[in-house]
């Protein structure tokens, strides 16, 4: 095997430090990806400072991130699908419960499981690929999953639902695959977001932006949804769940919201010092909202669930996403790579910094580290 380099996380809260790692030949159902870039995410700066508090199987040291495109190198038994020299985008599960650190994105040469990897069309870079899988994936449960919305799985030629779903954060990563997705599923959409990003969200299917900073964005949704059947929200961002509470319980249809989010960010809470300072007061800002949502929510007749992103690695979700519809959507270009990529930096090195940048916000755009 050839040999590896990794940004390793070698404790809790312990600084990411790039070192050499094992070069892990694949299982059953799984390839292995020589590395060209990854993306960072929210959880990726998460699982450092708050990971025994949201992630705790997590085994270290481990090696984080989610967002992998590259080039597969080798294929497990069972795996028909891919051939050795295939370009790829992918999941990478090495947070997931039962998971490896082989099995984590940010490294030379990472395991995947198949069943959630897509081939790329050659009109793809692998900094615009690497933008997808777990935006992709936390979008697909929220919409797909039994446990959520439960809708009509996307297709080819979708046929109209003749119901709107509601995704507040459309110019999000996972807002920006939302859209795309219920479209494909034949479902109308109304969205959120900044005015300079209206645009944007309308280009990937939605019929209607809305400012979610507007004083009036709830009764003006509400009066767009007049005469409509619901299909349920999407709710996305802070704040995000109670408004889409409030909309829902005022419309005809099915209440239910998919949230993206709990109702208190740990953005603020560092790895080292301060850390139990910031850490305690937003523990109860968590538990406050989710009472009040609770609350909220049954005056309201809406039901709510928490999306749990990598939900679909267990489910038949994984496979009619990766499998059954991504690849002939992006050849055929009828589902588009969004948002687009901001180059941070190159080589592991770079990572942490761009998870830092990443922390400082980005609107309509996601940022790449190659390698």
């Amino acid at each position: 095997m050839p040999d590896n380099i990794a940004l390793w996380l070698n404790a809790k809260r312990a600084d990411f430090t790039v070192a050499s790692a094992p070069c892990t030949a694949p299982r059953t159902g799984e390839i292995l990806v020589r590395v060209h870039a990854v993306a960072v995410n929210p959880m990726d700066r998460l699982v450092r400072a708050v990971g025994d508090l949201i992630t705790p199987w997590i085994a270290y040291p481990f090696i984080a991130g989610s967002d992998v495109a590259g080039v597969v190198v080798a294929v497990g038994e069972g795996v028909t699908r891919f051939r050795v020299g295939e370009r790829v985008l992918g999941y990478a599960a090495g947070a997931d419960k039962g998971h490896r650190a082989a099995e984590g994105a940010f490294q030379h040469y990472a395991i995947l499981p198949a069943h959630m990897a897509s081939p790329m069309p050659d009109s793809l870079s692998f900094a615009q690929a690497s933008v997808l899988p777990l935006a992709l994936s936390t979008a697909a449960t929220g919409l797909f999953d039994a446990d959520c919305l439960a809708l009509d799985a996307p297709s080819a030629e979708p046929q109209a639902k003749g119901q709107t779903l509601v995704i507040w954060g459309g110019s999000t990563s996972v807002g920006s695959n939302a859209i795309q997705l219920a479209v494909a599923a034949g479902y109308d959409v109304i969205t959120t977001a900044s005015p300079r990003n209206f645009d944007y969200v309308t280009r990937l299917g939605a019929r209607l932006a809305f400012d979610y900073a507007s004083a009036s964005v709830i009764r003006d949704i509400i009066a767009a949804l007049r005469g409509r059947t619901l299909a349920g929200a999407l709710a996305i961002g802070q704040g995000s769940a109670g408004a889409c509470i409030a909309i829902l319980g005022a419309c005809q249809g099915n209440r239910f919201v998919a949230m993206a989010n709990p109702p208190a960010s740990f953005d603020a809470v560092p790895a080292g010092k301060g850390r139990l300072a910031r850490l305690v007061p937003t523990l109860a800002r968590v538990m406050m909202g989710n009472l009040a949502l609770a609350i909220q929510s049954r005056r309201k007749g809406v039901r709510t669930r928490f999306i749990w992103g990598s939900a679909l690695l267990n489910t038949e979700v994984g496979p009619m996403i990766f499998r059954d519809f991504l690849p002939r959507a992006l050849a055929e270009g009828r589902f588009v790579a969004a948002p687009e990529p901001i180059i941070a930096g190159h080589g592991l090195a770079a990572i942490p910094q761009a998870l830092d940048r990443q922390a400082a916000g980005v609107s309509a755009r996601k940022l790449v580290v190659t390698l």
